[in-house]
């Protein structure tokens, strides 16, 4: 079922009309013309039950004993068919701040979720008819979506280094992902995913702290790894230009001790006091 727009009348000249027959309807009750007010009550009466009052992003879903007849959207009073039922449906953007959930990523760790998600109807013969409560249905496919991407996503790059996206490290393309999915999967209520990005994202309790101790330890050998680099690349300097300048001729053993002490100064962590020889190279 898809929606159709309704033709509907303005109301005003309508309304004037209803409310004269009212006038009319009291004076012939006041003439005992029993007839003419009781015939000026009732077409008053179902002139006025045509009328419905459409605010801006709102829209009139029609029906016709059980028959979809159209949906209005025109702005202001508008008058039809005073048989058909009317029920009013919101076409403004809506906010669903999701609940966050405990679900296993692909890695299997337990991890904790949340996503932000911004709709609104797009279609309302779809949001009334093809589903019982759209608003609800909203909800619980937003849930599912957001448990089934975190369950195909690694939460960093440090558990799968293979992955192209993982949780943590591709907000941007997750994001996305979630958008898409929520389209597809709410495509049958007639709503449409103006944005959906995640809101939380945090390792369970209960695995938070041996996690944040694997980050730390990782944190640490990079960085002990980058120090080694530079102060490999500094001894490897320091000995070209010796031998380049000619300041001091070492053998080999002299140079392994060289070697030695530079990198123990250069890759300590507490600062090392330097001790004077006095004597000679080799003593």
């Amino acid at each position: 079922m898809n929606e159709k727009n309704l033709t509907s009348l303005s109301g005003y000249v309508l309304l004037l009309i209803a409310l004269i027959l009212l006038g009319v309807s009291a004076y012939g009750f006041f003439l005992r013309a029993f007839w003419l007010g009781g015939l000026s009550f009732f077409v008053s009466m179902v002139l006025m039950s045509g009328l419905a009052v459409i605010n801006p992003k709102e829209a009139v879903v029609t029906t016709f004993f059980g028959d979809y007849t159209g949906t209005m959207k025109q702005t202001g009073l508008r008058w039809v068919n005073p048989l058909y039922s009317k029920k009013k449906i919101s076409l403004r953007a809506r906010n669903l701040n999701g609940q966050t959930l405990k679900v296993n990523d692909k890695m299997g760790n337990p991890i904790e979720i949340a996503a932000v998600v911004v709709w609104q109807v797009a279609d309302s013969a779809k949001a009334l008819f093809e589903v019982d409560d759209y608003t609800l249905f909203v909800q619980i496919q937003s849930e599912a979506a957001v448990r089934h991407l975190a369950s195909t996503c690694a939460y960093d790059s440090i558990e799968d280094e293979d992955a192209p996206v993982t949780l943590r490290d591709s907000t941007g393309q997750i994001n996305i992902l979630l958008e898409q999915e929520l389209n597809e999967r709410l495509e049958r209520a007639g709503v449409d995913v103006l944005e959906a990005r995640i809101s939380h994202l945090a390792y369970a309790p209960e695995i938070a702290g041996a996690m944040l101790q694997r980050q730390q330890a990782t944190a640490v050998v990079s960085a002990r790894k980058q120090i080694v680099e530079g102060a490999v690349g500094m001894v490897e300097m320091a000995l070209a230009r010796l031998a380049e300048k000619g300041v001091v001729h070492l053998d080999e053993e002299r140079k392994a001790a060289m070697v030695s002490n530079l990198l123990v100064v250069l890759c300590g962590e507490k600062s090392v006091s330097p001790v004077v020889n006095a004597g000679t190279l080799y003593n």
